[in-house]
C-alpha cells in the first residue's frame, strides 16, 4: 500500500523496517503538536486558568479576603517560576519527554488535592506545587517546537499547541458552574477533584505520545531549516543574549497584567457587578472559545509579517480591553473586553516560543524559553498579590485593570523596538 506525498506535511514515518514505498499522510510533528495541546490544556489550561472560575466558591468556602485570593495566584506563579528557571537545563539531562510527563502528574495530583485543602495556608502550598508541575510541564514541550519545526510553521506550530488553553477555559467555564450546582457548598472541592482527573489522564497520553527529536524517528524537522547554528560568542553569543532579555522584558509585563486579568474577572463580574455564577461562567467559556484563535491566528501573522507586528498588535487590542474593565461598565462594554481579552489571550506565548527559536535556533530553544519565561513567571507572580492590595484598600479592581492597560501598551511600546536584525530573521520565515 503507498499514497502520493503531495506536500511538505506528508513526509515518511520513522525509519528502517517500512515495507517499500509505504508512507503515511502525516508528520510525527503533528503528533507533538496534539500532545503539546493535551500539555498546556493541562498543565496551564486546567492547572491555572480554572482558578479563576473556583474562586468565588472558594474563596467563601474558606473565607478568603481579596488579599488571600491574590496571593494564591501569586503562589501558584511563584511556584511557575521556580520551575521554569531550572526546567530548560533539566530537559537537557533528561529529556523533555520524561520532565513534561513528570510535569503533568504532579499538576494533577496537586490539583485532586486541592479539593480536600482546609484553609489558606494548605490551598497556598499545594497551589504553589501545582505551579511547579506546570513549569515543568511547559517549558520543555514549547522547546519542542524549535526541534520539531522549521522557521515557516514554528508560529503556527506553537500557536496550535497553545490551543489548549481555551479547550481548557471552555471546559472549566461550563463544568464547574454546574459542579458547583450539583455540589453545594462543597461543589468547588469536587470541581478540583474533577479537573485534576481529567488532567491525570492527559498525563497520561502525552507520556505516551511525546518523542524528543525528530531523529528519533529518523525523520527531519518539518518546514525547512529550524534556525541558524549556535553563535560562537558567549555561552548565547551577545546579540542573541540582548534578544533574548528584550524579549524577556516584553513577557514580563504580558505576565504581570494578563494574570490579572484571569485571576479575577470572574470574581469581578460576581462580586463586584452582581453577576450569577453561571453568567460569568458563560462569559469566561466565551473567553475560551475566542482563546481557541488567538494562538494560530496570532502565530500565522507572526510567521507572515514579523513577530514584532504580532506583539504590536496583540498588546494594543489587550490595552483595550483592560481599560473597559477598569471602567465597571455593565452589559455590552463586560462583553467586549471578555470578547478582545480572549481574542488575543495567548498570542504572546506563541510568538514568544518562536521568537526565542528563531534567536538561537533549535538546540539552545529549550533553555532560552525558560529563560524569558522567568520573566514572564515574575510578572505573574507581582501581579495578581498587587492587583489584590489594590483591590482590597479600593474596595473594587478598578484601578488594578487600569494599571494593566498601561503595562500592555509599555510592552507594546517595547516592541516596536525589537532590533531591525531580529525582524528581518523572522520575517524571513514567510
Amino acid at each position: 500500500m503507498s499514497t502520493a506525498l503531495t506536500g511538505p506535511i506528508l513526509t515518511e514515518i520513522g525509519g528502517g523496517a517500512h515495507e517499500p514505498g509505504m508512507r503515511l499522510s502525516f508528520h510525527y510533528g503533528w503528533a507533538i503538536v496534539a500532545a503539546g495541546t493535551l500539555t498546556v490544556f493541562a498543565a496551564i489550561g486546567l492547572g491555572r486558568f480554572a482558578l479563576g472560575m473556583l474562586l468565588p466558591s472558594m474563596g467563601q468556602g474558606l473565607d478568603l479576603s481579596y488579599a488571600e485570593m491574590g496571593f494564591l495566584g501569586t503562589a501558584n506563579f511563584l511556584g511557575y517560576l521556580g520551575a521554569v528557571m531550572v526546567a530548560g537545563h533539566v530537559a537537557q539531562r533528561f529529556g523533555a519527554r520524561a520532565v513534561v510527563g513528570a510535569g503533568l502528574f504532579l499538576v494533577a495530583g496537586t490539583m485532586i488535592l486541592m479539593g480536600a485543602a482546609g484553609g489558606f495556608a494548605a490551598a497556598l502550598l499545594l497551589y504553589a506545587a501545582t505551579g511547579v508541575g506546570s513549569g515543568f510541564a511547559n517549558v520543555p514541550i514549547m522547546g519542542l517546537v524549535s526541534h520539531w519545526f522549521g522557521r515557516g510553521l514554528r508560529g503556527k506550530a506553537a500557536g496550535l499547541m497553545i490551543v489548549g488553553n481555551g479547550l481548557a477555559i471552555v471546559t472549566a467555564g461550563q463544568l464547574v458552574p454546574w459542579i458547583n450546582g450539583w455540589g453545594g457548598a462543597a461543589g468547588w472541592r469536587w470541581g478540583w477533584a474533577v479537573l485534576g482527573a481529567i488532567a491525570l489522564l492527559a498525563a497520561a497520553a502525552v507520556a505516551a505520545t511525546v518523542r524528543n527529536d525528530p531523529g528519533d524517528l529518523d525523520l527531519e524537522p518539518l518546514g525547512g531549516e529550524t534556525g541558524a547554528p549556535a553563535p560562537a560568542a558567549g555561552p548565547a553569543g551577545t546579540a542573541p543574549r540582548k534578544a533574548v532579555l528584550h524579549l524577556g522584558a516584553i513577557y514580563f509585563l504580558f505576565g504581570a497584567t494578563y494574570s490579572v486579568y484571569v485571576t479575577f474577572i470572574v470574581t469581578t463580574l460576581v462580586k463586584e457587578q452582581g453577576f450569577p455564577e453561571d453568567t460569568a461562567g458563560a462569559f469566561w467559556a466565551w473567553v475560551g472559545f475566542l482563546s481557541l484563535f488567538s494562538g494560530p491566528v496570532f502565530g500565522t501573522l507572526s510567521d507572515r509579517t514579523s513577530r514584532r507586528t504580532g506583539l504590536i498588535a496583540a498588546f494594543l487590542i489587550q490595552a483595550l480591553a483592560y481599560g473597559l474593565a477598569s471602567g465597571g461598565l455593565p452589559g455590552a462594554a463586560v462583553l467586549l473586553s471578555v470578547s478582545l481579552f480572549g481574542f488575543t489571550a495567548f498570542a504572546v506565548p506563541t510568538i514568544m516560543a518562536a521568537a526565542v527559536g528563531d534567536t538561537l535556533g533549535p538546540a539552545r530553544a529549550a533553555k532560552a524559553f525558560g529563560l524569558v519565561t522567568v520573566f514572564f513567571g515574575a510578572g505573574q507572580v507581582a501581579g495578581p498579590a498587587v492587583a489584590g492590595l489594590l483591590a482590597e484598600a479600593s474596595g473594587s479592581f478598578a484601578v488594578a485593570y487600569g494599571a494593566a492597560a498601561a503595562a500592555v501598551l509599555s510592552a507594546a511600546l517595547l516592541a516596536l523596538f525589537l532590533k531591525p536584525a531580529e525582524r528581518d530573521r523572522c520575517a524571513s520565515s514567510s
